[in-house]
Formats: structure tokens, C-alpha cells, sequence
């Protein structure tokens, strides 16, 4: 008989315990959000560039073009490690990903001329 008395005593006791500790837990979840949060923005400094764009005689409209456009999304270094000497053909199509897949917003006029001053230059 004191076997089947201690036992549903025992299982009162964790109850209890598991309540006790289910409130702790929500206790601890309630002060966690009301706390400020610690993430704070930070600030770095880029790396310097380790490329610019290649001079082209004569493709000077192309050039700035390609400084504007270009430079906002990727850097020198992604146009200078195509395969050389590829020539119009490859550097329109790529001009043409950039504005129809990417939706770089390059007008017509500025997107052939970046691809022939690529074509000339790399």
C-alpha cells in the first residue's frame, strides 16, 4: 500500500516541478524580449579596386558607358577574366544577359556602345 501512495505523490511532485520549470522558461523568454536588441549596424571599409577598366582608342563613349553601368552591379575583375579577344559577337550577348536577364538599365545606345568598346579592349 505506501508503494501506491508514494507513487502518485511522486508523479504529483514532477508535475509540479515541470510546471515551476515551463514557467521559468516562459518567465525567461518574456525578459529575453522585452530587452533592447544587441545587434547594432556595423561599418567596414571596402578593399581598395584591383582593376580598372582598359583605355580603348576611340571607344571613348563605350568606356564611360561601361564605368556607369557596369561598375554598379560587378567589378573590373569579372569583365577582365572573359576569355580574351572573344569580339563583338560574345561581348553583345553578354551586354544583352546583363540587360534582359539581370535587368541591368542600359539604353540600346549605351549597350552597344559598351559592347564595342569591350570587343575593342578585352
Amino acid at each position: 500500500m505506501r508503494s501506491q501512495t508514494i507513487l502518485p505523490a511522486s508523479l504529483g511532485l514532477l508535475a509540479t516541478l515541470g510546471v515551476l520549470v515551463s514557467m521559468g522558461v516562459l518567465a525567461s523568454m518574456w525578459v529575453l524580449a522585452s530587452l533592447p536588441a544587441i545587434a547594432a549596424p556595423r561599418t567596414y571599409e571596402l578593399p581598395k579596386p584591383t582593376a580598372a577598366l582598359r583605355p580603348a582608342a576611340g571607344r571613348e563613349s563605350g568606356f564611360e558607358a561601361a564605368q556607369a553601368n557596369c561598375m554598379t552591379c560587378h567589378s573590373v575583375d569579372y569583365i577582365a577574366m572573359q576569355p580574351p579577344g572573344k569580339g563583338v559577337a560574345f561581348w553583345t550577348s553578354e551586354v544583352t544577359k546583363m540587360t534582359k536577364v539581370y535587368h541591368a538599365p542600359i539604353n540600346e545606345a549605351d549597350a552597344r556602345a559598351i559592347a564595342d568598346y569591350l570587343a575593342a579592349a578585352y
